[in-house]
């Protein structure tokens, strides 16, 4: 067995998780996937922000879990679903890091959308 490199974000490659009060909408096909006011963004470096939403606000009956899965030396490794309703755009359309590294553990229990690949992800 091999050990994974792990990075802490330092001045290099800040990550920081802060709490979102606004609504956030997830919807795909007419149907709202997720809706939440329990949001946490994830800002890392000079990425996108993301929204990390808590797994009590997502509908999982509409998500298929993929055998996808990544690794990332700042968060850990990360486990995918599918939104079946969203045909092939859709695949590994989520995202989640199930046991995140200490520095950003408050993302554990949530779950990200790639943009692309839902309708919309809407602040309100």
């Amino acid at each position: 067995m091999t050990s994974k490199p792990v990075k802490i974000p330092g001045p290099d490659h800040p990550i920081s998780v802060t709490p979102n009060p606004a609504r956030i909408v997830v919807t795909l096909d007419g149907r709202i996937i997720a809706d939440t006011r329990k949001a946490l963004t994830l800002q890392e470096a000079t990425y996108p922000a993301v929204q990390y939403i808590p797994r009590e606000d997502v509908d999982m009956t509409l998500l298929e879990r993929t055998a996808h899965t990544s690794y990332c030396p700042y968060k850990g490794d990360c486990s995918y679903y599918s939104i079946p309703s969203g045909g092939e755009r859709s695949v590994n359309a989520v995202w989640s890091y199930e046991a995140p590294y200490a520095a950003v553990d408050g993302i554990k229990g949530h779950l990200a959308f790639y943009p692309g690949r839902v309708d919309a992800i809407e602040e309100r």
